[in-house]
Order: structure tokens, then sequence, then C-alpha cells
């Protein structure tokens, strides 16, 4: 970690904050605003307390390592080269010459550093030790990142697990909230290795070792949210791409075998016949996710660093240093995605649609029906399947990740005819299917020609939304994007009042003007001239099977927060929102130099 920060300083991507700060909300809240500037920079805080319980800690916090694209090439290399050296791999033949031996006995060599390397005695991660009830988890700065969440989480937790006969290692990342000096709780999601292991436990009836570490070579961070195949452990990913083994110790209290450079190690047993409420916690998604319960830790040391440095994260709405580290994850695993899906060219995932909630995949098309059949692969292959929203198009389609381009690209070849709704798992974390963890797909064919004409007459903004509020005066605001196309991008907001499909249906005397409408909830957080927070919002709220409805040709979409008015019986959660007063405190004292401009920007 003292290396990283070198790294960080000497490549000018730290800033250094000695101003005294809070765990609760003040650091978090910096290291947000501070990620979502295009210059953004890991932030090194030297002087953290807890005024909560008068505690100042000599323990430095660090966060946003992967701050960018160039921090994320500085711990973890080129994405491409990465994933070419995996390709190679995949494709390796049986040689043919005596060069082509040298070659192919080169590559299966260096295949060798891959396995982690057990070491005898203890590493520098347990240079201190505390067992038992002196392992208090209050001594290190552990933060309340959101006003709603259930208390403080470790945000960048790397957790050591393994199966019930010990052959099977997994690293993952997973939050984890302090219940107090010596209980964590273990978000494990439904499809996550960990969880796998802990039935097997439970079955067992024997209680579960679990050993977590914090801080180290940032590179563990990336290689424990990478999607891997089950059964493969991740730091075998480490040694692949660092080209050297990963190092590990023994655990103290358990047998978990940890990276011995790692800053804290908390090592405890979770049982698998008890579980707590979990949560709430402002996540990823920009929503707070709500109480569940699930399994949580019994701490039983806690070793460290003499010196350490503790590594957070903060989540919420994009963009967020996931953003960086999910790119290079796309380029990275093509190679892996394509021995499922051989004809895809080039995949993208925007930080807006986070993540899970949409993909927009580049095809070579080769026969009628092939995107759809491409469709079904993805969303059946690992984390792929938990995509809501997949868009294919041809491989002679604009790069995807020119924004403009591609979207006009795609709206001149959406055709009715071409959509594929269905039904399938989708992230435990998602808010707005009927059902935990299940919910609408929604397929888009564009990999076709332009479809033929626009079919429908254009009025300005104005005149549309005044003829809209003739019909009704719900409606508040109203943009139309795109209206070069042949798919123009009607949104509106509304004072949500009934079941928006009853709104659809009284707007189809104007269905004449409008090819696709987008609703969505008139707020002062929301804004029609927003777009990357608007695609954030609607891919975020819909579920296709429920909030799709083709009227008059015309294709409606309800982008609204759900309720009783659409028979929405789960609780629909809030945003996840800066606390004012602490934006406020940090501007007057000039720590944060954000404008209201900014705060609007990104909806804080």
């Amino acid at each position: 970690m003292k290396e990283a920060i070198e790294i960080l300083k000497n490549n000018d991507l730290l800033k250094i904050i000695d101003d005294e700060l809070d765990i609760y909300l003040e650091i978090p809240h910096i290291a947000y605003v501070e990620v979502k500037k295009e210059d953004s920079k890991a932030i090194l805080f030297t002087n953290v307390v807890d005024r909560k319980n008068d505690k100042k800690f000599d323990i430095p916090v660090l966060m946003n390592v992967f701050c960018n694209e160039k921090a994320v090439k500085l711990f973890i290399g080129d994405g491409d080269k990465i994933g070419n050296e995996i390709q190679s791999l995949l494709k390796m033949k049986p040689p043919s010459s005596f060069s082509e031996k040298l070659s192919t006995f080169g590559k299966l060599f260096a295949l060798k550093n891959t396995i982690p390397k057990k070491n005898k005695g203890k590493g520098e991660c347990q240079e201190l030790i505390k067992l038992g009830s002196e392992a208090k988890l209050s001594d290190l700065p552990i933060l309340t990142t959101w006003e709603q969440d259930g208390g403080p989480f470790i945000t960048m937790g790397q957790v050591y697990t393994t199966s019930l006969n010990g052959e099977m290692k997994n690293l993952g990342m997973y939050r984890l909230q302090v219940y107090d000096d010596h209980t964590l709780g273990m978000h494990w999601q439904i499809h996550k290795d960990s969880n796998h292991f802990f039935h097997e436990y439970k079955k067992a009836g024997k209680k579960m070792p679990v050993s977590i570490g914090i801080g180290g070579d940032p590179m563990y961070i990336w290689c424990g949210q990478a999607p891997l195949p089950i059964g493969i452990f991740e730091l075998m990913l480490y040694g692949f791409v660092k080209n050297k083994n990963a190092q590990l110790v023994k655990s103290i209290t358990n047998d978990i075998y940890v990276p011995k450079d790692n800053d804290f190690i908390i090592e405890g047993f979770v049982d698998p016949s008890k579980l707590r409420i979990e949560g709430p916690f402002g996540d990823h998604t920009g929503y707070y996710t709500l109480e569940e319960e699930y399994p949580f830790m019994e701490v039983t040391a806690i070793t460290s660093k003499e010196k350490p440095t503790y590594l957070a994260t903060v989540v919420g709405k994009p963009p967020l240093e996931d953003k960086y580290m999910g790119h290079a994850t796309e380029r990275i695993f093509l190679p892996l995605l394509k021995t499922t899906a051989p004809d895809l060219i080039y995949y993208y995932m925007p930080e807006n649609g986070v993540f899970h909630n949409l993909i927009l995949a580049k095809i070579k098309t080769l026969y009628p029906g092939h995107a759809q059949q491409m469709m079904h692969a993805f969303w059946g292959v690992g984390q792929m399947s938990f995509v809501k929203h997949a868009i294919f198009v041809n491989e002679d389609a604009p790069s995807l990740t020119d924004h403009k381009a591609i979207t006009e690209h795609i709206l001149n070849r959406i055709d009715i005819e071409e959509i594929l709704i269905t039904r399938g798992v989708v992230d435990a974390l998602d808010h707005s299917s009927p059902k935990f963890a299940v919910g609408g797909k929604l397929g888009l064919d564009c990999t076709g020609d332009e479809v033929y004409e626009l079919g429908i007459s254009l009025l300005s903004d104005n005149e549309l939304l005044s003829k809209m509020n003739e019909v009704t005066n719900e409606i508040k605001d109203l943009k139309q994007y795109f209206t070069n196309t042949k798919n123009p991008v009607t949104v509106i907001t509304v004072d949500k009042n009934r079941n928006q499909e009853e709104l659809f249906e009284d707007l189809k005397s104007l269905y004449k003007y409008i090819k696709i409408l987008v609703i969505i909830d008139a707020s002062n957080q929301n804004d029609v001239e927003n777009s990357y927070m608007l695609v954030w919002r609607v891919v975020n709220n819909m579920d296709s099977n429920r909030d799709i409805y083709i009227k008059e040709n015309t294709i409606c979409v309800d982008g609204t927060n759900k309720n009783t008015l659409d028979n929405f019986k789960r609780r629909w959660p809030d945003d996840v929102d800066c606390t004012p007063a602490v934006l406020q405190s940090l501007r007057d004292r000039k720590i944060i130099d954000i404008s209201d401009e900014f705060i609007k920007e990104f909806q804080l």
C-alpha cells in the first residue's frame, strides 16, 4: 500500500488532505465529489477522527485508488494487452516447429506464477496481533458513507473463504456491516461463490472460517470483483497478470491463507445457523439496498502492519471508481466471453447503466435471429446473466463508446418486430423487479439495416408539451432527443397520481408525433436536460415485463418510481444523496470546491 501511494504521488494522481475529518459522512462525501471530476485523483486523509466517539486515529485513510484510467493501467496493466494474452492461451495449438515449441513452453512456464505461494511463518500483515476481546473493529477508521446506512461498512474488504473440503478457494468483494466491536455482517449475494461455500458448511453443521484483507496491493481489489468462472481462485488471476505468485501466509486463528502484504486482516468464523438483518446501505446502483437477512462473522483476531493504511471506496450514483475498474474488466474478459459467444466482437457496459442494467454488444451477424441467440447466450453466462437490457449492433456499427454516434445508429434501427422481452434472474441489488432477484429482460436487435421511414410529424418541444397539456395537467416538462433519427426519444416528467399505462392511453392521439416516449417523475432530482442521469434513472427504474408498452406503433417506457399504483408490493428505496449540511460545511471550510451546477449535474 505504501508502494501504491508512492506510485500515485509520482504520477500526480494523489491529493493529501491534512484537515481533521470525520469517518462519519465527511471523508466519504469528499471522495464521492472528487471521483466525479474529470481530473479526479486518489485522496489520502491523514487526520482522521470519529467525533461521535471522541476518537482520533493514527491510521490514514486512502480512497479512490482507481481514480481514473491511468491509475488502473498503473496498478493492473494494459487491459487490451492482458486480454490478448488470455486469447492467445485459449487459442493455443500443439506446436509444429522448434520455435513454436519454445514459444509454447514459455507461455506454459509462465503459468506457474498463477499458483499462489503459501509461506511459512508470519507476514507483515501480522506485525501486530490482537486476539479475542482485544480485537476491536472500532480501532479501525471504518466509514459511515450515507445518512441512512445501517451503520459503518467496510467497502473494500477482500473476503477470503474456502469450500468445506478445502479444495476450492475464493476471493470476493462484499460490503461488510459493523454491528459491534466483534461482529461483522457478510453481504453474500445468492450467486456468489462464498454463498455456495456457506451452504456446504450449513449442511455439515460446521462454522465457516473467513478472513478479510484490507489494503495491500490494489490488484487484490480488482481480482476480487473479476467475473471469473466458479471454482477458479481469483489470486490466480493476480499471478497471471503480474507474472509473479501472490505471496500468502496462514491466518492466526483459522486455516485461511491471505496475502502477506495486506495492511489489515480480520479473522473469524460464520455460524451458518444464524442470520441477522443487514442494511440499509447506499449502494453502487445509486439507491439504498433495503434490509435483508444475511450471515455474520464473529471476529476472533485483527492483525495488521505496524503502520497500516486503511483502504476504502465510496458507492452511490455514477460516475465512481468502479467505472474505471469495470472498463478494464470488459477488455480483459472479452476473450473468455467469446468462448461462449464466438461471434462477439466487443461489448461495453456504460457506468451510468450501472453495468448490469445496460450492455451494448457488437457482433458479426451471420443469420436471421443471430442477435436473439446471442442475447440468450449472454443471459446464461455467469455474471452476464444479471444484465437487464441488452442492445446488439452489427460489426459495421460505430464504436460502442462513441455515445452520440452509436445512439444514432441504434435509433435508426429499432424495429418493434425485433424487440425481445423475457424474464430471468436479475441482480440481488435490483429494486425495480416485482420479485427479489427475478425480473424482466429486454433485448434490442439493431443489427439490421435502417428502418424505412420516420412515420411521424416532428413538433418543437414547446409545441408538443402544449398539446400534451391540453390532454392532461400531469405533465410538467418535455425534451426530445435525436430528432434526426428514425426513432426520436421524447422524455417527459409527470406528477404521478395513477398507473402510467392510463397516461400512455390518454396520449394516443399524439403518437403521430412520437416514436419513443419515456416518462420519469417530476422532481428536483430529475432534469430532462441531463441525459447522463436520465439513462441512469430509467434503466434502474424499469422492468421490461411491466414498464414497456407498444401503443399505436409508439414504444412507451415507464421510468417512474413504482408504488401501489403499479401494484408494486416491495418497498421502493430512496436515492443515495449527500447530506446537504455536510456538503455545505465542507464547502465553507474550503475542503471541496464545487458549484451548485456540479451538485445538480451529478444529483448529489
